[in-house]
């Protein structure tokens, strides 16, 4: 009985995070809005020469809301794709002991503003869309915000994975039939994960969209909505090539450099950790590879299932991206410049079969007896300071490889939750470059290549301002375990 119970009242505390995920997405007009009030009420405390010197302000001012409505207008055809896998009318705000509970479920640490780092059931893939699920259920939506935030809101789900056909969970595995063809993304229970024909959801209601049943979130939720729109220029525009360039390519170039011979009967098998919109996972199944993103944050899980499962063409979307800044800019027109996507169209692009997206925490889903020996490489890019404690990471990334496999990673030592101050005292293990790769050493890890790549994340090309990192950039093969 006390089983149950937590079933339900996990669920139920995933509902309460969807919402005010959904939220976050609904507030956006309004709290984008209220900016360019703001900008308004600025102008009018100008004095009349200052005014008339400026005039083009208001002008600009009304450009910006139509940009608004265009952003507005990608998001709302995103919601509206989105099927929730869970009944969204349950009334649970007056559970008072899932109140007291929620107050200790795991806060969600973004990144970094000039950085931005997503579960989904099984569609079959057409040449026209359906390349991965909807995304489904997650733990916990509280936020921590830092300063230059990357992107990779990083919001926990429930730990399940489609790999084969098989539903892999930290709580339960279960068999679930799959269409060849499908691209299996789940972060749901098992029961709701089989099949490719039916996404298993639910309800299909969208009540969930109506005005009433909208959350007061905080600014810093609207603010992740912002960072998606962000991260779409990096993973999924041909703005983001000179990013992808400096990220994705030397990854992709290594892993063709170590997997020279991949046949199409028996493709090498590659895990991407923190996928985020699935763009780099995308180019390793186009390499060859039977590749499997996981991402924890829902914010880009429903986005990235809307690119990859509904965009009919390429370059069907317009964003307006860098609008939410009057900061150094060069001029208002590279401001409120339009940015088109996808550059590809992701049914089109080549994918091999096998491919897929996972939702969860990579230490829940991964960290499982069925996961270990069962990947031939593994890519971590802006990946390995989002834990809690990156010596829990490097042990299961050496788990789950097979013996003589490949670790790729490129990325800075941005510890998520290195600012971290609330009554939960989070752990943050912080090590240098230096000490990670002697724990990678101690794992079983051998280095075969290195050097730092100097790099952005979500950087506006335009801007008078650029974030860079030096990048960690190396290659490992785990070496043979010794049989005594």
């Amino acid at each position: 009985m006390g089983e149950r119970r937590y079933s339900e009242l996990e669920q139920a505390l995933e509902i309460k995070s969807l919402r005010r995920i959904i939220s976050a997405y609904l507030n956006y007009p309004d709290a984008a809005e209220e900016d360019v009030r703001r900008y308004e009420r600025s102008f009018r405390k100008l004095s009349p020469t200052h005014k008339a010197l400026l005039s083009y302000l208001p002008l600009k001012f009304q450009r910006i809301r139509r940009c608004i409505s265009v952003n507005s207008y990608f998001i709302m055809s995103m919601l509206q794709a989105f099927e929730p896998p869970l009944d969204m009318s349950i009334d649970i705000d007056e559970d008072e002991h899932l109140e007291n509970t929620a107050e200790h479920y795991h806060p969600e640490i973004p990144r970094s503003s000039e950085r931005s780092n997503w579960s989904r059931h099984s569609e079959s893939i057409t040449e026209s869309n359906s390349l991965i699920p909807e995304p489904s259920t997650f733990r916990g939506e509280n936020s921590l915000p830092r300063d230059d935030m990357r992107s990779d809101d990083k919001q926990e789900l429930n730990g399940n994975a489609i790999m084969d056909g098989a539903t892999i969970s930290h709580a339960q595995k279960k068999s679930c039939g799959s269409d060849k063809d499908s691209v299996g993304v789940a972060a749901v229970p098992a029961a709701h994960c089989c099949g490719s024909s039916s996404n298993g959801n639910v309800n299909s209601s969208r009540d969930w969209m109506d005005p009433s049943s909208q959350l007061n979130v905080p600014p810093v939720d609207v603010d992740k909505v912002r960072c998606i729109i962000r991260n779409i220029v990096r993973d999924w525009a041909q703005e983001g090539q000179k990013e992808r360039d400096q990220c994705y390519k030397p990854i992709l170039e290594e892993l063709n450099h170590h997997f020279p011979d991949r046949r199409e009967q028996s493709p090498p098998s590659c895990l991407v950790p923190g996928a985020g919109l699935g763009r780099l996972a995308l180019e390793i199944s186009c390499l060859g590879f039977v590749s499997q993103g996981n991402e924890f944050s829902y914010y880009m899980m429903i986005c990235s299932s809307f690119i990859l499962n509904h965009t009919q063409e390429a370059y069907e979307w317009t964003i307006y991206p860098w609008i939410h800044s009057n900061c150094n800019s060069l001029s208002d027109n590279d401001q409120l410049r339009p940015v088109s996507f996808p550059d590809v169209h992701p049914a089109s692009a080549g994918i091999t079969d096998g491919f897929s997206m996972c939702g969860g925490d990579f230490v829940e889903v991964y960290n499982d007896e069925s996961q270990e020996a069962s990947w031939d490489s593994v890519v971590t890019c802006f990946f390995l300071d989002t834990a809690h404690n990156i010596v829990e990471y490097i042990e299961i990334i050496s788990k789950i490889l097979k013996d003589g496999g490949v670790w790729i990673n490129l990325g800075p030592l941005l510890y998520h939750f290195a600012d971290s101050y609330g009554p939960e005292d989070e752990m943050s293990i912080e090590l240098s470059l230096e000490d990670v790769k002697k724990v990678a050493y101690h794992y079983g890890f051998e280095m075969e290549m290195e050097k730092m790549i100097e790099t952005t994340y979500t950087a506006n090309m335009r801007s008078m301002m650029q974030n860079r990192y030096n990048a960690a950039f190396w290659t490992m093969r785990k070496k043979p375990q010794s049989r005594s």
